[in-house]
C-alpha cells in the first residue's frame, strides 16, 4: 500500500492541477474518479453571438394540446378553427385564447390535410386527405373525402357522410395539402409517390396525378362524377396528360396557400439532398423535379416535361433548412411591420422566416425567430392573423415581438475566451470541468474525440427526469441540466492513419444550454451549438459564423493508392447541430444514463462515471439504485461483447436520435437499443424511401445483409447514404459489424 501511495504522489499533483482530486481507496477499488468537486467559475459562454431575434413564439391557446397535429384551418363564415391530428382525430374550437377543443370526427387512419368549403357556414363541407392503409403502398391509397359537418353549439360529423372525391397512389411522398383558390376551385398538392430520387419518374410526367398541383371543380361535377375539370386547366387538350394537372415538377409540396389580396399561389417544396424551396405556382408551371432540385442539377439526363422549367422564388441550403413548411402572406393587423410578407418555416430546425416579393423578384429575406418547435403547418384566421403548429409539442403558436434586449457583442469569438480552458494551447481544461467518455461513439470519419462537462458553480443535474414527448416507445429519459451548462467536444484527425503521434486538432464544438421559462412540455430548454476551428499553429480556435465550413486535409494512408488520401472535413453550421440534438433525443446525446454508465479513466484512476458524479454531489438526489442495475450501451468496438449488443448499441448511438418516435427520421421504425428487436419495426416494415434496385429488399432481412437497406445504406456514399449528415466516409468496421449481425440472424 505504501508503494502504491508513493507511486500516486506525482500523479495526484497533476490531477489536482487540472481541478480534480483522487478518490480514496476502499478495498483498492475507488468509488469515484474525482475526490472533491472543484467549482467551474470561469464561464464566459453567455448569450449569443447573433443579434437578438425580433420575434418569439407564444402559445396562442394554452388550454389545448393535440397529439401529433398536422393541419389547422379557419372555418369560413364562423368563429371556429379546425385541427386534424395525424392518427385520424379532427377537432374544432372557437378562436379565443381560452378555447377548449371539441372532437368533431375520428377517421381512425392517417390524415395529411383538411380544408373547408368556402361556403362552409352554409353547407358544412369538410375535405380531408387521408391514407387508407398507412403501412402499405396502394395504387389508390391516398384519398380525398368530403364529409358533412352538423353545425350547432357543438360540431359533429359521421364517417358515413363521406363522399369520395379523388384518390391516387400512396407510398413515399403523398403530398395531400388542399386549398380552395379565389376562383372557387379546389387545388391539391401531390408528392412524387416515391421514397427517394423520384424512383417512379413522375415529376416530369403529366400522364399521372403525382408530383403535381391539381385543380378540380367539386361544385359542378358531370353526371356520375365526383368532380369536374375547369375548362382553362392548362393541359386539358394535351394528349396523354391528366386534365386535373395545373402545375408539375414537384417533389413534396408541403403546405401551400393563396395570398388573399393578390390570389398568388405560394408553396413550400421539400427538397432531397441539398435544397429546400419556396415556389410561386403558376398555371402550367414546371418546377423541375427530378431533373433539377431547385436550380441545381439532380438527374439532368431525365426526360423533361413539355413546358420550360421555372426557378423557385428562393431556396435554402440544408445548412439552414431541412424540411420546409410553406406559410402565408401576412395581412393581419397585429404585426404591422410584417404586413405583406410571406411567412414560412422549417420543420426540422424550427426557424421562421419572412420574404418580401415585388412581383418579379425577392426584395428581402430574413429570419424572424429560431424556435425549438417542429413546425408542421401555418394557418390564417378570418382576420388574417397567422398561427403555426408544433407537431411534437401539440400546441398552436403565434409570433409576438420579442422583448427589447440590449445584447453586447462579447460572446467569445475565440476558444481561449470561453473560460473552458486553463491553457487552450495545451488543451488543458479549466478547473471544474469534468472529463467524460461514452459507451458507444458516433462515427466521425476517423476522428478521435475528447469530451468535458462544464456545470457552472454549485449547480446540479436532475437525473432521468426528462421524458417528454410521450408516448415514445423505448425512448430513454434524459437529464435536466442547470442553466449555463456547456458540453465540450474536441475533434482530432491523425494525419497518418493509425499513428496517434500525428494527431491534429480540427475543431472544438460546444453545446450551450439556456433554461427558459415553463416546462419541458412547452420547450423550456434551449440548446445552441457552436463550432470553433483550430488554427494551424494549434494554439487557439476561432468561432465560425452561423454557416458551415469545409476544409480539405491530406492524410497519409498506407492502404490508399499513392499512400495518400484527401479528406474533406465538414464544420457544421448552428442549424445543423439542431438536427441531431433534438427534444425527442433529450438534446445531450452523450450525456445520459445509457451512454454515461461506464468506467472512465480519470488520469490513471478508473471509476464509473455515474458513481463519480453522485460522489461529487452533482445529482440533485442520490441514485435510486446501484449503477450496475442502470441501463447502458456496450462499446460496439469491444469484440468481447455479444454481437447483438454491439450491433444494437451502434445503431442506437448513430441512428436512434433520428429513428425514434418524433425524432425527425421520416420512417416509422425505431433504432433504440432499449426496445426488443421485434418491437422496432426493422423486421416487419417495408422500406418507404426506395430500394435502390435491390431485389426483395427489406429494412433488415435476417441472414441477408445484401438485401437489408439498413446495411446497404451504411455502405454507400452520396444519394441515400446513412447517416445523411455529419459523415462522408463509410465506417468499414461498423458495416462489417452490422453485416455479420444480420447474417447471423435466423
Amino acid at each position: 500500500m505504501q508503494r502504491r501511495i508513493a507511486w500516486l504522489a506525482p500523479l495526484a499533483a497533476l490531477v489536482l492541477s487540472l481541478g480534480f482530486g483522487l478518490a480514496g481507496c476502499e478495498d483498492q477499488k475507488p468509488v469515484s474518479g474525482i475526490a472533491k468537486r472543484t467549482l467551474w467559475t470561469s464561464s464566459k459562454v453567455k448569450g449569443s453571438p447573433e443579434p437578438p431575434a425580433p420575434y418569439r413564439a407564444e402559445v396562442a391557446f394554452p388550454k389545448m394540446t393535440f397529439s401529433e397535429p398536422l393541419d389547422l384551418v379557419q372555418a369560413p363564415g364562423t368563429d371556429r378553427m379546425i385541427v386534424a391530428e395525424r392518427r385520424g382525430k379532427i377537432y374544432s374550437f372557437r378562436n379565443q385564447p381560452k378555447a377548449e377543443k371539441e372532437l368533431l370526427l375520428d377517421l381512425k387512419t392517417t390524415i395529411y390535410a383538411i380544408e373547408c368549403h368556402p361556403k362552409f357556414a352554409d353547407n358544412g363541407q369538410l375535405f380531408v386527405t387521408y391514407i387508407v392503409e398507412p403501412d402499405k403502398e396502394l395504387p389508390t391509397g391516398t384519398h380525398i373525402g368530403r364529409f358533412t359537418v352538423k353545425l350547432g353549439d357543438t360540431w359533429t360529423s359521421d364517417k358515413k357522410s363521406e363522399k369520395l372525391i379523388l384518390e391516387w397512389p400512396s407510398g413515399g411522398h403523398n403530398g395531400g395539402c388542399l386549398k380552395f383558390g379565389p376562383d372557387g376551385f379546389l387545388y391539391i398538392g401531390t408528392g412524387d409517390g416515391s421514397g427517394i430520387a423520384d424512383e417512379l419518374h413522375t415529376g416530369q410526367d403529366l400522364s399521372d396525378l403525382l408530383g403535381a398541383m391539381l385543380r378540380i371543380d367539386v361544385d359542378n361535377p358531370p353526371a356520375g362524377k365526383a368532380y369536374g375539370i375547369p375548362k382553362d386547366n392548362p393541359f386539358v387538350n394535351m394528349k396523354n396528360a391528366r386534365p386535373e394537372n395545373y402545375a408539375y415538377g414537384l417533389r413534396q409540396p408541403w403546405r401551400f396557400s393563396f395570398d388573399k389580396k393578390t390570389g398568388d399561389l405560394w408553396a413550400g417544396e421539400v427538397g432531397q439532398d441539398l435544397w429546400e424551396m419556396i415556389l410561386k405556382i403558376e398555371r402550367g408551371g414546371n418546377y423541375g423535379w427530378s431533373v433539377l432540385e431547385g436550380t441545381h442539377p439532380f438527374r439532368p439526363e431525365r426526360k423533361r416535361g413539355p413546358t420550360p422549367i421555372l426557378p423557385p422564388v428562393i431556396e435554402h441550403s440544408h445548412v439552414d433548412f431541412r424540411s420546409i413548411t410553406g406559410g402565408y402572406v401576412y395581412h393581419g393587423k397585429r404585426l404591422k411591420e410584417l404586413h405583406g410578407a410571406y411567412i414560412y418555416g422549417d420543420f426540422d430546425t424550427g426557424r421562421v422566416w419572412a420574404l418580401r416579393h415585388d412581383g418579379k423578384k425577392v426584395i428581402s429575406n430574413k429570419e424572424l425567430v429560431d424556435t425549438p418547435l417542429r413546425i408542421i403547418c401555418f394557418a390564417e384566421d378570418a382576420a388574417g392573423e397567422l398561427f403555426f403548429v408544433d407537431f411534437i409539442g401539440g400546441k398552436i403558436h403565434r409570433l409576438v415581438p420579442a422583448p427589447k434586449v440590449v445584447r453586447t457583442n462579447d460572446f467569445p469569438r475565440k476558444l481561449s475566451d470561453t473560460g473552458l480552458f486553463a491553457s487552450t494551447k495545451e488543451h488543458k481544461p479549466a478547473p471544474g470541468l469534468i472529463p467524460y467518455s461514452v459507451n458507444s461513439q458516433l462515427w466521425g470519419d476517423h476522428a478521435l474525440k475528447e469530451r468535458f462537462l462544464a456545470l457552472p458553480g454549485k449547480s446540479q443535474i436532475e437525473f432521468d427526469v426528462l421524458t417528454y414527448p410521450q408516448p415514445s416507445p423505448g425512448a430513454p429519459p434524459g437529464w435536466r441540466f442547470p442553466d449555463g451548462t456547456v458540453l465540450v467536444k474536441t475533434f482530432y484527425l491523425e494525419m497518418e492513419r493509425g499513428n496517434p503521434a500525428t494527431k491534429r486538432r480540427l475543431e472544438t464544438r460546444i453545446l450551450h444550454f439556456e433554461q427558459l421559462e415553463g416546462t419541458q412540455e412547452i420547450g423550456d430548454q434551449y440548446w445552441q451549438g457552436y463550432t470553433y476551428v483550430w488554427n494551424d499553429d494549434q494554439t487557439d480556435a476561432e468561432l465560425i459564423g452561423p454557416g458551415s465550413l469545409d476544409r480539405d486535409f491530406e492524410i497519409r494512408d498506407a492502404k490508399a493508392p499513392g499512400g495518400k488520401v484527401k479528406q474533406t472535413w465538414h464544420f457544421p453550421s448552428r442549424a445543423e447541430c439542431t438536427l441531431c440534438h433534438t427534444m425527442p433525443a433529450k438534446f445531450a446525446l452523450g450525456v445520459n444514463t445509457i451512454q454515461f454508465n461506464k468506467v472512465h479513466d480519470y488520469n490513471g484512476v478508473k471509476a464509473n462515471q455515474l458513481s463519480t458524479l453522485e460522489h461529487l454531489g452533482i445529482f440533485t438526489k442520490p441514485l435510486a439504485t446501484s449503477v450496475d442495475k442502470l441501463p447502458k450501451l456496450v462499446d460496439h468496438e469491444d469484440e468481447t461483447q455479444p454481437l447483438d449488443a454491439r450491433a444494437r448499441s451502434y445503431l442506437h448511438s448513430n441512428c436512434s436520435h433520428c429513428h425514434m418516435k418524433w425524432g425527425g427520421g421520416n420512417a416509422d421504425f425505431l433504432m433504440l437499443y432499449t426496445l426488443p428487436l421485434d418491437k422496432t419495426g426493422l423486421l416487419s416494415l417495408k422500406p418507404n424511401h426506395g430500394t435502390f434496385g435491390v431485389a426483395k429488399a427489406g429494412l433488415i432481412v435476417p441472414g441477408h445483409p445484401e438485401r437489408s437497406m439498413v446495411h446497404y445504406r451504411m455502405t454507400k456514399l452520396g444519394l441515400g447514404r446513412m447517416p445523411h449528415i455529419a459523415s462522408s466516409i463509410v465506417d468499414e468496421k461498423a458495416t462489417k459489424l452490422i453485416g455479420d449481425w444480420i447474417k447471423g440472424m435466423k
